[in-house]
């Protein structure tokens, strides 16, 4: 059967305005908590079939909401370097739900490893990897409709045209 899925890429909380207001004029929301916590009971209600959501580390404590929701770990090989004792150089990936098969092969792991992107259009696009990865994650198929919440640079439509050829 086929499967409806989505990806969330929301600007980090509290993060909205300072980042990407020169993108986007309702960007501030983003600055509230409630925002995010409405963008989860939206994907918990609209796509129960599963869901795949980027986040900043320090917000987990508020985002997960269901024990079914796995944390999966983007780890950055190259990050940016900030004043603190311990670097930020991973961004966890929320996952629930996705097509089952335990018997996968190749097998897909819950984290992934490689360089972030640079000059792609906007603060966070994500690398072609990355966007096959949560693809993968999902185990989406051919037929299968994923809506991207937060297209900006277009890249998981991109993912989605090589994986259906």
């Amino acid at each position: 059967a086929l499967m409806k899925f989505a990806y969330a890429d929301p600007p980090y909380y509290g993060q909205g305005k300072k980042r990407y207001g020169e993108h986007h004029p309702e960007t501030a929301i983003w600055d509230d908590l409630n925002t995010h916590l409405a963008l989860l009971e939206r994907l918990m209600d609209e796509f129960q079939d599963g869901w795949a959501l980027s986040c900043n580390p320090s917000d987990l404590k508020y985002f997960l909401i269901d024990s079914n929701i796995r944390v999966c770990a983007w780890v950055k090989t190259f990050h940016q370097i900030r004043p603190t004792t311990v670097q930020y150089a991973f961004e966890p990936v929320l996952l629930y739900g996705g097509r089952t098969d335990n018997k996968r092969k190749p097998m897909i792991r819950d984290w992934i490893s490689g360089v972030a992107s640079k000059r792609k259009g906007l603060p966070g696009a994500k690398p072609d990897y990355f966007n096959d990865w949560i693809l993968d994650l999902l185990n989406f198929q051919q037929g299968d409709e994923l809506i991207d919440l937060f297209p900006g640079t277009n890249g998981m439509a991109e993912a989605i045209a090589r994986r259906n050829g």
